[in-house]
């Protein structure tokens, strides 16, 4: 019989924390610390099996699973001494979700399930506090009713709050029993006046409809969305955790929190976080109320209202300093940790390696290695190669003026700027119009995920360092800066206040998430400075991996910025680009409408000297590193204008007649031009073209050898080459080039010649283009579209096929293993078995992506060239792809 369900409590568990795709990592990690002894509220797992039986048998449970949960239930009730449902001592539990990959907030919980019209006077007697009873149960009603029955949670805190001002009280906690017995009448009516029913009574009913709706979560809108932004399999599905409810909400000696034991912004070895003195978890997460810091040192720095937990709660404090220093020893890493103080005794609730801000990734991974709990290899694969995009961008200039209106917390770093909107959905619709914009909120929630992402930054006025708004942020590589308390936040008439300013809606603000700083305006910004931790754990990657890792670049600003990132050369030079230039476009539209050869040598020898120099500027700077340059590609009415307009401008402009300008345009218009008139077919067509880009190349490379004293060895790259033939016509062509300029300079050159791979043709006779060739470059962005017969600038149904499970991912952003890559594998080998020391690479924007990185280590190419601010990205992940062991993904 398969086991749908294991228990923990009482300093044992069924489980363990490498059982997480089974259990889910809050399971897990439940059952771990249950085998470290450490206090841990009894309860049981269902297990992500169940919710892949759930969805495959149309929402259908298995049958052995009721049974398996009855035994479990009883097992908790053994520990606790209590009994689920009953009348005078009800075992209360909390149904919590707990996928194998952290989602905070994208799913659903509920606390104090089994509270009923009966349970809850029994829990009111055994207590001795009627108060904390009926305040339990209000919060189950609202939770329980938002969650499971599908009454927005809006419907009832309207109604705490209009009592609340109807008695003259500010704060939750004001409340008295009689209070909170009218407010579990006045929600229990407006759940009958919402759905036509009652609150269910039952508990065992309760029970089944929080497990169902966990299951029912992992499907809705908010956790698609952050599995999708997160790479996170929907087959992996969540785990379901019910257990023993502990009370932080029973009075001044409750209390509840989270903490992370080093700070997840700065990295800096520290106990962070903030509790909430009788409360429950969710009023700490949901930014309900502005929570207290957990220590003295937090307190006196500003961070947080009110007492600290070492002060208010010093015994209790100290076992959890006592926990979290054993839970960081044993899974060595920074832990996330959810607690509770019961009547003064402590319980903890979860832990998990926490979330962090990549800075705080680099700095905590390498202090790790300093204090011998991981070491270098350890410490490279901790960093998630995504997340330095965070570090490579710029922050806000020092020197600047800024317009401070107000302060909040600094709860993820970073700054950002942009129009202010209130609402996620515009968020996202005017960043997809090409805008950047704020996103300016109460307090986020779940379901404003898709407006995070979209935004350059979030502000909140409420909530802390550990509210949803801040997690989320962080994790997502966004500035934002929550609990500025000061903001007056208007939806209805879509303004924010502060001050005696007024922001109103698509006003431009600025954040500061290192210093909670909120500034009204654009404020200046300066390129970060890449050194410390990201250079230490950076040179270690360094010694790890063997793959190069290359650049595309072809103005001296990409390319210089590739080195400073590290680049070992240039990859892909798209020569293409160089010829857009305003002073040379003109240049290029004589050539393409020369109507015989010698009216197009003589266009061609005007921007002989502009490509020159332009090779001579790469040269210099790569300084002896390899530089692959692309010969022309696109075809040649890329170059020429497309409206009336257009050509009555350049015709004017340039003396050619209109209507000869009009006939050729129309002339070489093509119907499907990405599988026309391009590439090596170009340089069939016209030689002539790719003798003028050899000519510079070779000239620049001996120019720049005599000044450094050091030999350029260019390598000239042929696109779009299908057979063998095409690359041994156009060689031919460039050895007589070389030979030419030699015997001009009487310098000897040393040069490649290669071609791109990029047609599944030549993926599949690359043992004969290898016979020609001295290097293959895997063109991977035409190679996808080749392979695949999509057009990339065309392919807006790939989202569709994403979301439905056609594919995986978007073949454009992660290399398509099984199809494209097999391509590029048999090539590989068929390149080598003709030629054994042919050089191998791939230059298409795939080569900044880390999945498809550790792809081409595993099939032993040479290098991966990708744009300059991906350059650490595939250094890292280059070399965590070196040092990874094989791994069972099923």
């Amino acid at each position: 019989m398969t086991k749908w369900v294991y228990g923990f409590g009482r300093g044992a568990a069924e489980g363990r924390a490498d059982m997480r795709n089974l259990l889910g990592g809050k399971g897990a990690n439940l059952a771990e610390m249950c085998n470290l002894g450490l206090p841990v509220p009894p309860g049981f797992t269902i297990t992500t099996e169940v919710c892949t039986a759930f969805y495959a048998n149309d929402r259908n449970y298995p049958d052995e699973l009721a049974g398996q949960i009855d035994q479990a239930l009883a097992a908790v009730e053994q520990s606790v001494g209590a009994k689920f449902g009953d009348a005078d001592n009800p075992l209360l539990v909390s149904v919590r979700s707990g996928g194998r990959a952290s989602m905070p907030g994208m799913m659903d919980t509920v606390l104090n399930l089994g509270l009923n019209d009966t349970t809850v006077a029994g829990l009111a007697a055994r207590a001795g506090d009627p108060r904390f009873a009926y305040d339990s149960y209000r919060r189950f009603i609202q939770m329980y009713s938002d969650v499971v029955l599908g009454i927005d949670h809006h419907h009832f805190e309207d109604l705490l709050e209009t009592h609340k001002e109807r008695q003259g009280l500010t704060l939750d906690t004001e409340l008295t029993a009689d209070d909170l017995q009218d407010l579990v009448a006045a929600f229990k009516a407006k759940v009958q006046d919402e759905l036509g029913a009652l609150f269910p009574q039952d508990a065992g009913d309760q029970l089944w409809g929080a497990v169902g709706a966990v299951f029912g979560s992992w499907m809705n809108n908010r956790a698609i969305t952050y599995r999708r932004l997160h790479d996170i399999p929907e087959s992996w599905g969540t785990a379901v955790n019910v257990q023993a409810m502990v009370f932080g909400n029973m009075g001044d000696d409750s209390a509840t929190g989270v903490a992370f034991t080093r700070d997840p912004s700065t990295g800096e070895k520290l106990f962070f976080g903030e509790f909430l003195i009788n409360a429950q978890g969710e009023d700490v997460v949901a930014g309900i109320r502005t929570p207290q810091p957990l220590t003295e040192a937090a307190r006196e720095n500003g961070n947080g209202n009110g007492p600290s937990m070492e002060g208010a709660m010093p015994t209790a404090y100290g076992e959890l300093v006592d926990v979290y220093q054993k839970l960081e020893a044993h899974y060595r890493d920074m832990q996330d940790i959810e607690f509770t103080v019961q009547k003064g005794t402590l319980w903890m609730l979860q832990t998990r390696s926490g979330k962090r801000t990549a800075k705080a990734a680099l700095k905590i991974a390498v202090d790790m290695a300093a204090e011998g709990l991981i070491d270098r290899a350890q410490a490279v694969a901790r960093i998630d190669p995504a997340s330095l995009d965070q570090l490579l961008h710029p922050t806000l200039d020092p020197d600047a003026e800024r317009q401070v209106i107000a302060r909040g917390l600094p709860a993820s770093p970073g700054a950002a700027s942009g129009k202010v909107v209130f609402t996620a959905d515009e968020a996202e619709k005017m960043a997809a119009d090409g805008e950047k914009v704020l996103l300016v909120r109460l307090e986020t929630s779940p379901e404003d995920i898709h407006g995070m992402h979209a935004a350059q930054g979030i502000l909140t006025s409420r909530g802390g360092m550990t509210s949803h708004a801040a997690v989320v942020a962080r994790g997502m590589g966004r500035p934002c800066v929550s609990g500025a308390g000061s903001l007056r936040i208007d939806y209805k008439n879509q303004t924010m206040t502060v001050l005696g300013e007024t922001v109103n809606r698509h006003d431009i603000l600025t954040i500061d998430g290192a210093s909670g700083e909120v500034m009204l305006g654009e404020v200046p910004t300066v390129n970060p400075e890449l050194s410390g931790d990201f250079a230490t754990l950076m040179g270690w990657a360094d010694e790890l991996r063997r793959l190069k890792v290359r650049t595309n670049a072809e103005t001296p600003g990409d390319a210089e910025t590739a080195r400073k990132f590290g680049a070992e050369g240039i990859g892909l030079c798209r020569t293409e680009h160089m010829f857009f230039d305003a002073e040379r476009i003109v240049a290029v539209r004589e050539m393409i409408l020369a109507g015989n050869l010698d009216e197009r040598r003589a266009a061609l020898a005007k921007l002989l000297p502009m490509q020159r120099q332009d090779f001579v500027d790469l040269f210099r700077i790569m300084a002896g590193l390899p530089v692959t340059i692309r010969l022309l590609d696109p075809p040649l009415h890329e170059f020429l204008p497309k409206t009336d307009d257009e050509i009555a401008e350049i015709a004017a402009s340039t003396g050619v007649d209109a209507e000869k300008l009009r006939q050729r345009t129309v002339a070489l218009h093509e119907t499907n031009p990405m599988l026309g008139h391009r590439g090596c077919r170009l340089g069939i067509s016209y030689p002539e073209i790719y003798e003028m880009q050899a000519r510079a190349i070779f000239e620049a490379a001996l120019a720049v050898s005599a000044e450094a004293g050091e030999t350029v060895v260019p390598e000239l790259m042929i696109p779009l080459v299908a057979t063998r033939k095409e690359l041994d016509i156009l060689k031919e062509r460039i050895d007589a080039v070389a030979a030419e300029v030699t015997g001009e300079t009487g310098a000897k050159l040393d040069y490649q010649v290669g071609t791109m791979i990029e047609l599944p043709r030549a993926a599949l006779r690359a043992g004969e283009i290898a016979q020609t060739a001295e290097f293959f470059s895997f063109g991977t962005n035409d190679l996808t579209q080749t392979t695949f017969g999509i057009s990339r600038d065309d392919a807006t149904f790939l989202e569709d096929y994403v979301q439905q499970g056609v594919i995986e991912k978007d073949p454009f952003v992660s290399l398509d293993q099984d199809g494209v890559g097999e391509l590029v594998r048999i090539a590989a080998e068929r390149g080598r078995a003709a030629q054994p020391g042919i050089k191998l690479g791939i230059c298409g924007e795939h080569g900044g992506d880390p999945s498809s990185v550790t792809f081409c280590e595993e099939i032993g190419l040479d290098y991966v060239s990708c744009s300059p601010y991906r350059v650490p990205i595939a250094r890292l992940a280059a070399a965590q792809a070196s040092t990874r062991e094989p791994q069972d993904e099923s």
